[in-house]
């Protein structure tokens, strides 16, 4: 796989903002030199509400799968507080076929400690953390370094550039707990719980890490932070498509021949990225499928993929979502009945087990799609598995039983035909 961010020669005519092909920007020096922390100066130089009020201007929606506004979710956060308010910055990125967050963390990590800065001068917080998976030991380290050079130079710590404005940073390193990609998750692992979602409401701007007001944003939203406050929201809410603006990390993978991390402006047609992006699928073999935004998200079928953009209302049109951005491309030589099984085996051993139709509706699921995969289904399992997708949907704490469910209901809805296959020939295979 491609560990260099992507731009093929023949689409340069957008000028990334969020990876620049620019050599050693991981280093302080390099950082600065290309305009690094000047973002932070001039939000400084401005009010805390005219700085929440350009990103809400910008229309940037999150980047971590909710697509929410946030400039909309920074305004939630009390202005005034008897207790200290936190920032929490969502790296765990443990979702299949998303790996675009290591990215910033190698190559631009400093774009994603400014941008925590000014969102932290924007609501008021005095400490943030930044949450990464325990299997990016790599990429922790790198942004250590980062986080270490910049407090060395003055930018993180007691009165900023000389201003009245503190706060700290912490890197908090993850278990390896899929479930605490989900921010009360969490936080609950931050405090040393365990990885349980909450109940909601209260929700995290009222009570949040240690029962104060806190924000939780995903690494790849902060880090357009700066580029907002640089180009202003004029520019930004331009690029890409109207309502889902800004640039986007879209990571591919699977059947092509340039797999990798590729930015580009929302509302690229979904075809032009798998064949000139990513190069192609090899032997120019067909389309049988493709997952959109990572394992979570629901399955389209490459014959109907024609018109489908990378942004959030043509994809839920075209009815999935742009999730994490993470494609994953099956060929027309793809088992899809392995592949479903695959992802909802992820999802079966990440439940975290609190609510039963997570916890027993993942096993089942399981279990059934490995009578398909084996052999040794019959028809009414195809309906059966679908009434247990529906039953886990919607009916649980956070949104892992949904991950899931829509996967399976997906591939059941858009490609039957797989299962009754399967079924017709689980009744004729001869047994050696």
């Amino acid at each position: 796989m491609n560990l260099q961010p992507a731009q093929p020669e023949k689409l340069n005519a957008w000028e990334r903002v969020i990876l620049p092909d620019v050599p050693g920007l991981q280093k302080i020096d390099f950082y600065l030199a290309n305009g690094g922390y000047k973002a932070l100066k001039k939000a400084l130089e401005l009010k805390p509400e005219e700085v929440i009020e350009e990103v809400k201007k910008s229309n940037l929606r999150g980047r971590g799968g909710a697509c929410f506004p946030t400039g909309l979710k920074w305004s939630f956060m009390p202005k005034k507080s008897d207790k200290p308010k936190y920032l929490c910055v969502n790296g765990d990125e443990s979702e299949p076929g998303t790996f675009k967050d290591r990215q910033i963390f190698e190559f631009n990590p400093h774009l994603l400690i400014e941008g925590t800065l000014i969102a932290c001068y924007a609501m008021g917080m005095t400490a943030a953390y930044i949450y990464i998976r325990g299997e990016y030991g790599k990429w922790i380290r790198m942004l250590q370094k980062a986080l270490d050079d910049a407090c060395a130079n003055g930018f993180v710590g007691d009165k900023i550039l000389g201003t009245d404005f503190s706060t700290h940073i912490t890197i908090h390193r993850g278990a390896g707990a899929y479930i605490c990609g989900e921010e009360s998750s969490l936080m609950n692992s931050i405090e040393g719980q365990r990885g349980y979602p909450r109940v909601k409401p209260p929700f995290p701007a009222q009570n949040g890490l240690w029962g104060c007001p806190t924000t939780i944003n995903n690494v790849e939203t902060i880090s357009n932070i700066p580029v907002i406050i640089k180009n202003g929201w004029k520019w930004y809410s331009q690029v890409g498509a109207v309502k889902h603006p800004g640039p986007l990390l879209v990571g591919v993978s699977g059947h092509v021949n340039n797999p990798g991390v590729f930015e580009m402006p929302t509302g690229e047609p979904l075809l032009e990225i798998i064949h000139k992006w990513a190069g192609g699928v090899p032997g120019n073999k067909g389309i049988k499928a493709v997952i959109p935004g990572g394992s979570s998200t629901m399955m389209l079928r490459g014959d109907q993929l024609e018109g489908i953009r990378m942004d959030v209302d043509s994809l839920k049109a075209a009815g999935s979502s742009v999730g994490t951005a993470g494609i994953i491309v099956m060929d027309s030589d793809t088992d899809l009945i392995q592949v479903i099984t695959r992802i909802t085996e992820f999802y079966y051993r990440e439940s975290c087990g609190q609510c039963t139709p997570c916890r027993e509706g993942t096993v089942w699921m399981y279990k059934i799609l490995k009578r398909f995969e084996q052999y040794q289904a019959v028809a009414e399992d195809i309906d059966l598995l679908m009434d247990i997708a529906n039953n886990i949907e919607g009916n649980t704490i956070c949104a892992l039983g949904d991950a899931a469910a829509w996967p399976v209901q997906s591939m059941i809805r858009r490609f039957r035909d797989e299962f009754e296959k399967r079924v017709h020939e689980s009744q004729h295979r001869v047994v050696a």
